[in-house]
Parts: structure tokens; C-alpha cells; sequence
């Protein structure tokens, strides 16, 4: 049976991993990640989600932080698009984890291990070849100051196992290969290609979802909200887009049809940028500024220059590849490119 369930979506993600009543899958999901070294047997979940206790309770979804027997402190989360801050986020979940050990009076030595761990549905380093990133405090040389930091990033779309070698494949990819598809293959087929008693339990918790009414309607609910702040970029986008374009063509022709078209353009766009972009995202802002609403923002002042250069623009897909520095750098160099092209048509 194909149980329709996407693992990536928050609340199922959470139910799978977050739960103590199936710990032996954060073990064996922890293990994949961390290399099993030390090899955990016992994880603690520190913020169980419980769901609602009643009809007007708010769905709050948490990240899930855990404990294994390591005495590592252990933080997961899944993320479907490159939200703003996403760097520092991380950075900052793993020291809030590490700096709060430390009572009045302790000793630095007595910290342990503080771990993020982020498994993401984008490609937050595109240059790097690698689903798993694991970063730690090093020397340029590679030597290691200490390990008690770690943030470590599990880019999905750069898993490509096939399927006829998933038996084969490490368990971590076999992991990655379960959030991409554990909605679209038969769960008999699954359980086939992956053997692991620990995915089994996995796939079992994803057909409880499916068939308890109560907890589909949330699954269904946290599902609609992911995609509606999908629709919200993307709207906000080409809503910016097209508002910037016409009041600078209006501005133009209300100067004269040939001196108009060129300097509106330049003139509506270049003034209008961030009304036209603020206005376009500001039904999305609210709501969706943690789902990328900055990211957004910076793609669409890069696609405006890029028509007032009158130069190809680049595809959306591939500008939400990079990050938000990278952003910034190609909007600065796209505006030097475009005061050099005015000042060469002002000479």
C-alpha cells in the first residue's frame, strides 16, 4: 500500500524521531548521522510533542532535542526551504545547548557534547558534492580544537542512491532515501528494499498517521502550511516583479514614448525597487518571513536589475540555490554593472 505520507513534513518528521515511544529510531537515526562513534544504545527525548489537548490549542511543532547515553545533548530538525538566518540558527541552537549545561559553580570541563543536526529539503552548499556536512571547530590545517560543537547538514536533493542499490547503500542514505520517498513506494516494497528493524518501525509510524483521523488532520494541516508558504514566495515574487515594471513604465511614458520607455525603466524600477518588492511580499511577509521571505526578496531585486541591464536573467531555481551572501554579492556587482552603464550613457 502507498501510504501518501511525506516524512519531511514537520509533524511526521517529529512523530517518527521525537517520540519516546519509539526511541530505537532516533538511535538508530542518530547513529547514521554521527558515525556510531561512540555507538549510542539510548537516547532520552527531552521535548516529547504531545499535539493538542484541545480544539483551540494551536499546533506548535518544536524541534526535537534528545539526550543520548553519551550524555551528548542533540538537537534535529527538518527544514523545507532556506530560511533566513538558517546558518546562524543552527549555530545558535547548538551553543544555546552547550551554554546552558553549565550551572553556577561547574567546571567547563564537566560540559558535554551539543549537536544540530538539520536535515534539509534545498542546497544550502551547492559546490560541495557531499548530502552530509559536518562542521566543527578546526584549524585552517584541519586540526581539531574540540568536537563539543557540531552542526551537521543532510542535504536530501544531492542523495541519488538507486534503488537497486539502496541494500548497499550507507545508513544514512538509506535514511535519505526513505524522506524522498516514503510517500510514493509501497510500504511491502520499502520494508524489502530496507531491511532495518528501525525503518520498519519508522514506516509504521507514517501508516498510523495515515490512518488516525485525528492525526491525519494535522499531518493535512502542517502540509497545507508548507505548501501555502511555497505559494506565498513564489507569489511574492513575481508580484514584485510585475509592480516594479509597471509603475516604471508609467512614469516613462508620462515623459514621452521613446525617452520614456528607457528612462522609466530605469527610473521606476531603480526608485520603485523596494516599494514595488515590499508591496509584492507584504501579503507573504507576515506569515512567511521564517520560510525564506528574505531569500525572496534578494532574488527578485536580482531578476529587476538583470531586465533593466536588459541581460538574461537567471532562473529562480537556481538563484534559491545560493545563499544569502551569495545574494548580496551578485546584487552589489549587478548595481556597480548598472551605475557604470548609466554613467557610460551620461558621458
Amino acid at each position: 500500500m502507498i501510504i501518501g505520507i511525506f516524512p519531511t513534513v514537520d509533524l511526521a518528521f517529529k512523530l517518527m524521531l521525537g517520540s519516546p515511544d519509539h526511541t530505537a529510531i532516533t538511535v538508530h537515526f542518530l547513529n547514521a548521522v554521527l558515525g556510531g562513534s561512540p555507538r549510542i544504545c539510548q537516547a532520552t527525548i527531552l521535548n516529547p510533542f504531545l499535539g493538542k489537548t484541545t480544539e483551540g490549542d494551536k499546533l506548535s511543532i518544536l524541534d526535537i532535542k534528545a539526550r543520548d547515553d553519551a550524555g551528548r545533548y542533540i538537537n534535529i530538525e527538518m527544514q523545507t526551504s532556506l530560511a533566513a538566518g538558517l546558518s546562524q540558527r543552527l549555530a545558535y541552537y547548538a551553543s544555546r545547548l552547550y551554554v546552558d549545561q553549565l550551572g553556577e559553580g561547574q567546571a567547563y570541563n564537566s560540559l558535554c557534547p551539543a549537536i544540530s543536526i538539520c536535515v534539509l529539503q534545498a542546497t544550502m552548499f551547492p559546490q560541495i558534492p557531499r548530502f552530509h556536512l559536518d562542521f566543527r571547530f578546526r584549524e585552517r590545517s584541519g586540526d581539531l580544537l574540540t568536537d563539543d560543537l557540531q552542526v551537521h547538514l543532510i542535504e536530501l536533493p544531492k542523495s541519488r542512491v538507486p534503488v537497486h542499490n539502496i541494500q548497499e547503500a550507507s545508513p544514512l542514505e538509506r535514511w535519505a532515501f526513505l524522506f524522498l520517498n516514503a510517500h510514493r513506494i509501497d510500504t511491502d516494497e520499502l520494508r524489502r528494499l530496507i531491511p532495518d528493524p528501525e525503518i520498519d518501525e519508522a514506516l509504521g509510524v507514517l501508516e498510523m498517521i495515515s490512518r488516525t483521523p485525528e492525526t491525519r488532520e494535522l499531518y493535512e494541516a502542517r502540509l497545507k502550511a508548507q505548501r501555502d508558504a511555497e505559494a506565498r514566495l513564489e507569489y511574492a515574487l513575481n508580484e514584485g516583479l510585475a509592480k516594479g515594471l509597471a509603475q516604471g513604465l508609467e512614469q516613462g511614458l508620462a515623459q514621452g514614448l521613446e525617452q520614456g520607455l528607457e528612462q522609466g525603466l530605469e527610473q521606476g524600477l531603480e526608485q520603485g525597487r523596494l516599494q514595488g518588492i515590499q508591496q509584492g511580499l507584504e501579503q507573504g511577509r507576515e506569515q512567511g518571513r521564517a520560510e525564506g521571505q528574505a531569500v525572496g526578496e534578494q532574488i527578485g531585486h536580482i531578476r529587476l536589475i538583470q531586465r533593466l541591464l536588459k541581460i538574461e536573467q537567471t532562473p529562480s531555481g537556481e538563484l534559491s540555490t545560493l545563499s544569502s551572501e551569495e545574494l548580496t554579492a551578485r546584487i552589489e556587482a549587478l548595481e556597480r554593472q548598472l551605475e557604470q552603464s548609466k554613467r557610460e550613457r551620461s558621458g
